[in-house]
């Protein structure tokens, strides 16, 4: 086995040596998939995800330009606004002066704050549940974000955004006759925070760092903001760069996640937008091509779905939106997604995987009943 492993991290090598990257040559090694040895997977996919430019010359003061841009937002979207929330405390003629909470205005900073809250409730409870058979995402990262968690802040973290926010929603819980009914915050429900030990000061899990770029990413963003499902989406990228062997590399896995992330959802993000749905680019039309693909491929099977009026809506919504990382273990995911990165019609392949599990499974679905078939197929 060590051999033909040997010669493949000696052609990826190859190709990645030259000063200018062979794009064709290295999208068709990568869609055989990419060794993890050296951080080959690591260093294709900031590459195909068009985060690397060709030309090598180019990649330091590119990479320092975008996490010095990553850490400019940082300041911005969590490290400001939580210095304003400690502050508030501390000076009142800042309140008078600036803006309070009971600004009516829409453009307040405070509006703003609240709104952005709604957000980072839901992306906070999607984080923490990212892949719950694996232990990666509640460990601590080697690399806490030291503009964060120096000691000497008081500002508010986006943890303790949470926690607040979360505190106050559970205290006031508004019962369906319109009265205000307060529960006791003791009384915590199933699922909440007390889930999950709490890491000592300065340390902060994995899925803080996830939780942060989404949450930045979703104010930078705010036409389609955050969507259940983009966890899924961004958890296998960090997962990959926050495990690379180059420890220069796994440093900035936050930095580089983000700005790959942001490159793979604007080819995706149209999955996400529900009014488009039933346009070219939305989603309708991808489900519809599965059947249209699987019409070509298996006949029979493609009949017995439609006569069973089992639609791609019911089951290829989740896999071509997610690409397939609900479907599969995490090792299995990252290696289909070496291949569907390489692919230079991208979501071609996606189409054909889904047409594959469909005919892997055939004989059950010919033989099986609607209700057998969809809980097959969901």
């Amino acid at each position: 086995v060590a051999a033909p492993l040997l010669l493949r991290i000696a052609d990826f090598q190859e190709v990645l040596g030259e000063p200018t990257v062979a794009l064709a040559k290295l999208r068709d090694l990568c869609f055989s998939g990419i060794p993890f040895d050296g951080g080959l997977r690591c260093l294709c996919w900031k590459i195909l995800l068009n985060y690397l430019p060709l030309e090598k010359a180019l990649w330091s003061s590119l990479l320092k330009k975008q996490r010095d841009l990553y850490s400019q937002f940082l300041k911005e979207m969590i490290i400001q606004p939580g210095i304003a929330k400690a502050n508030l405390g501390v000076s009142r003629e800042d309140v008078t002066l600036e803006d309070h909470p009971l600004n009516p205005n829409p453009d307040s900073r405070w509006n703003t704050y609240f709104k952005d809250n709604e957000v980072l409730l839901q992306i906070d409870k999607d984080v923490r549940r990212l892949y719950p058979d694996m232990a990666f995402f509640q460990r601590p990262t080697d690399y806490p974000c030291l503009l964060i968690l120096d000691p000497q802040n008081e500002f508010e973290t986006l943890r303790k955004r949470v926690e607040q926010t979360t505190l106050k929603s559970q205290t006031v819980a508004r019962n369906r006759s319109g009265v205000t009914n307060v529960s006791s915050p003791l009384k915590t429900t199933p699922n909440s925070l007390s889930e999950y030990e709490v890491l000592p000061n300065g340390c902060e899990a994995h899925w803080e760092v996830v939780e942060r770029i989404l949450f930045i990413y979703a104010k930078l963003n705010p036409g389609i903001a955050y969507v259940q499902g983009m966890n899924e989406i961004v958890g296998p990228l960090y997962y990959t760069f926050a495990t690379d062997p180059n420890s220069e590399w796994k440093e900035h896995a936050e930095a580089d996640t983000f700005f790959c992330f942001t490159n793979l959802m604007s080819e995706i993000r149209d999955n996400f937008i529900k009014s488009l749905d039933d346009s070219q680019c939305g989603i309708t039309y991808k489900m519809e091509k599965v059947y249209s693909t699987l019409k070509e491929k298996d006949v029979e099977l493609y009949l017995k779905l439609q006569e069973q009026n089992i639609k791609p809506q019911f089951f290829a919504f989740r896999w071509l939106t997610l690409l397939l990382s609900q479907e599969f273990l995490l090792p299995d995911v990252i290696r289909i997604w070496d291949s569907l990165f390489a692919d230079d019609k991208r979501f071609d392949f996606l189409l054909l995987v889904c047409c594959a599990m469909l005919t892997l499974i055939r004989d059950q679905l010919l033989e099986g009943d609607f209700t057998l078939n969809m809980r097959l197929l969901q």
